[in-house]
């Protein structure tokens, strides 16, 4: 009787962890653990006050830099008569910030796109009307004078003329799956980060636009299987839209520029080579300098045009080009003029990214700002008063980002003073930033500093996270370094579980992303589902292996034109090595990925000689030519160039080579990575006669998001490590 007794509590005791563990995987998925963030804000005019949208999403109001108190409301829907929505999802400001133009009801197009209804609301004369009653609009913007707002719908670019309520359409060309006006295709969007493809100049004359072609991209199409898509007659829904594929043909962008005045569009001369990509225009000083910047096929030349839109003159005034690697668009973030000709630039010529000072008219190299193995990882502007540049940089290390100051005399101040992660929102004048700081230890803290590296306030401390997660005595990571056989040091970390006893012998699971300029092991907060798994006995490690981000050009480019060489050889010498660890169980190593690590993942279960136990892939790409263009070919050139290094990083001929316990995971609806490379990949394993585990998600899509269905995911996961690792 006792000894059932004793079993009894034993059995209890147990279904008590699991469910309490089942509770903490749920807060994991449903983002409890996330902290608190500031709301998206904007930098008055005056340098000493901010405007945010209120948690509640109902107001905008204004508030002090210095002191935190609120100082005046821009808009308030409570004061608006029959208000036609609930809450503020977006707004900007006219340069006088009298006029406030506002959206809600947003739908999402892609991963960054959506259309709105938008609003303008005039703070003087209390007015409250609707920009297009033609249907929901894309990119809406003021013009620098705040009389007129540019938009897109349909693909059509327009302007409202907001003093005569006019609207008038910029072109009438647009066309679904055709012609695209003013905004990124789906490329553009997921690969340049760009959806605004307009851009005003200066005295609010001219519109700058780019036109996309894509009539002779190829179509990509998948089902909608439920919820609001489905047909009436509960038929599937099918979607499609251009998706152009590594070698296949992409849009054709061409620069026009649209008159107000005259009410006529000319086009500008980008050269006689059409198959190119513009990712980013920009107006300079005044109306007479619009930038360019043209992009070849191959990636591996970046041109800046310089163009007097009227006369339609232009030049290239200065090139970047790599014979060894790719020229990364990403450096354009940086770009920006200044007086007296000169312009701010960042390059990777001397091995790192770095801050270059250049005459913009005729492209030469003034000086380098910034200079040191270490790469600068943001740009923040460029204050003229004080000749100084604000950026951030992994100069202390790859795993931390902090806040720098340097003058053109090449005086440097680090602002930020803790270990972790820094990123920084400044002013207009560049006197005050926000800080949003976070570490291993510290969920995240925003701080109001001034551009002297003094913080003045705290805005949130995220406190009560802090202290229910201490409660939880969770185990912490550990940082760690690994040199590989052939001699490359990677940075890493490992979790092991709270009751660690290193008499014991532990089950590791290997987590990773592995993707080009892609960082996992970094000082910041994150609680994700690696604590649940040490929870349970089970020890997490994440290596970056080359590629991956903060340590100059040659580790992160190293992969080209060979992906999937390098990722796994890295990631299949840390599972060698973790077996000689004593605490570790030689016999049950896995991995696991998303995305770029889903393809590892099942790279190295095809290409790891068997040190892998079980590995779960969710949403990989399986060949890189069922991939997009513009991120396939960065690093891959086209497969008409590199055919053996897509044959060699293909694997789909590889599948019978598979060993382990496979879980394959995607969502139906992935207009990012498709369906088609698990469902290849899972024929090559059903013909070579291999058994795995394959779950697939109705309607989601890249993310598969929503909390029941991450909460099911993880789970699924979960009981599929307990039951085969």
């Amino acid at each position: 009787m006792k000894k059932t007794v004793f079993l009894f509590v034993i059995f209890t005791l147990s279904i008590a962890k699991v469910d309490a563990s089942s509770d903490f995987l749920r807060k994991i998925t449903s983002k409890h653990y996330v902290p608190k963030t500031m709301a998206e804000l904007i930098p008055l005019s005056d340098a000493e006050h901010y405007a945010r949208i209120t948690d509640d999403g109902k107001q905008i109001l204004v508030y002090s830099y210095k002191k935190g108190n609120v100082c005046d409301t821009i808009f308030d829907i409570a004061k608006i008569k029959d208000c036609p929505f609930d809450s503020i999802e977006g707004f900007a400001l006219d340069s006088l910030e009298q006029r406030v133009l506002l959206y809600a009801n947003a739908e999402s197009i892609y991963r960054r796109s959506f259309k709105a209804d938008y609003y303008v609301f005039n703070r003087k004369r209390r007015t409250f009307d609707v920009l297009s009653e033609q249907g929901k609009q894309q990119c809406a913007e003021f013009s620098p004078n705040g009389r007129m707002v540019a938009f897109v719908r349909n693909n059509n670019l327009y302007i409202k003329k907001l003093d005569f309520n006019t609207e008038i359409a910029v072109t009438k060309d647009g066309e679904c799956g055709k012609i695209i006006n003013g905004v990124s295709d789906w490329v553009y969007e997921e690969e340049f980060c760009e959806t605004r493809l307009f851009s005003w100049s200066p005295d609010s004359k001219l519109l700058a636009f780019v036109r996309l072609d894509e009539s002779e991209v190829k179509t990509f199409s998948f089902q909608w299987f439920g919820g609001e898509r489905l047909a009436e007659d509960a038929y599937p829904v099918t979607q499609t839209y251009k998706y152009p594929r590594a070698g296949t043909k992409n849009a054709r962008p061409t620069l026009h520029v649209y008159d107000v005045f005259y009410k006529n569009t000319k086009t500008l001369d980008l050269g006689a080579e059409q198959d190119i990509y513009l990712p980013k225009i920009a107006w300079g000083p005044t109306a007479d300098a619009l930038f360019a910047f043209r992009l070849n096929r191959n990636q591996n030349q970046l041109d800046m045009f310089v163009f007097n839109p009227r006369s339609t003159v232009g030049k290239i005034t200065l090139t970047e080009r790599s014979e060894k690697y790719y020229v990364d668009y990403d450096n354009l973030r940086a770009f920006e003029v200044l007086p007296d000709n000169r312009m701010i630039w960042m390059s990777e010529s001397d091995g790192y990214r770095h801050l270059y000072l250049y005459n913009w008219q005729n492209g030469q190299k003034l000086q380098q700002i910034t200079a040191g193995k270490w790469d600068v990882t943001d740009y923040y502007g460029f204050d003229v008063t004080k000749k100084t540049c604000y950026y951030q940089s992994a100069e202390s290390s790859p795993l931390e980002r902090k806040v720098y100051a340097v003058d053109l005399k090449g005086r440097k101040k680090c602002l930020t003073a803790e270990q972790g992660t820094h990123t920084a929102f400044f002013n207009t004048t560049k006197t005050y930033f926000i800080d949003n700081y976070s570490s291993l230890q510290e969920p995240l803290i925003t701080s109001v500093y001034s551009s002297l590296g003094v913080k003045m306030r705290v805005v949130e401390d995220n406190a009560a996270l802090k202290n229910e997660v201490v409660a939880l005595n969770l185990p912490e990571k550990e940082f760690l370094m690994f040199t590989t056989p052939d001699g490359i040091s990677l940075n890493g970390w490992l979790l092991k579980p709270a009751d660690f006893d290193a008499s014991k012998k532990y089950p590791v699971l290997m987590v990773q992303y592995s993707g080009p300029s892609s960082q996992e092991v970094r000082n910041r907060w994150s609680i994700g589902w690696e604590y649940y798994l040490a929870e349970n006995g089970y020890v997490v490690v994440c290596v970056d292996g080359r590629g991956t981000g903060a340590r100059g050009e040659q580790f992160r480019k190293c992969t080209y034109r060979n992906l999937g060489k390098q990722e796994v050889a890295d990631q299949v010498a840390v599972a060698n090595y973790l077996t000689s660890l004593p605490f570790v169980d030689a016999s049950r190593i896995g991995i696991w990925g998303w995305s770029y690590g889903g393809y590892v993942a099942l790279a190295c279960m095809t290409n790891g000689d068997g040190v892998f136990k079980a590995g779960i892939a969710v949403a990989p790409v399986t060949d890189w030519k069922l991939y997009d263009s513009a991120y396939t070919e960065r690093f891959m050139r086209r497969p008409q160039e590199n055919y053996k290094g897509y044959e060699a990083s293909t694997l789909l001929d590889k599948a019978q080579r598979l060993k382990g316990n496979l879980l394959l995971v995607h969502g139906t609806a992935d207009d990012n990575v498709h369906l088609q490379n698990t469902m290849q990949f899972s024929e090559a394993l059903i013909n070579a006669g291999i058994q795995f585990d394959m779950m697939l998600y109705p309607n989601k899509n890249h993310s598969i998001l929503g909390d029941d269905t991450r909460y099911h995911l993880y789970t699924k996961m979960a009981h599929f490590l307990f039951k085969n690792l």
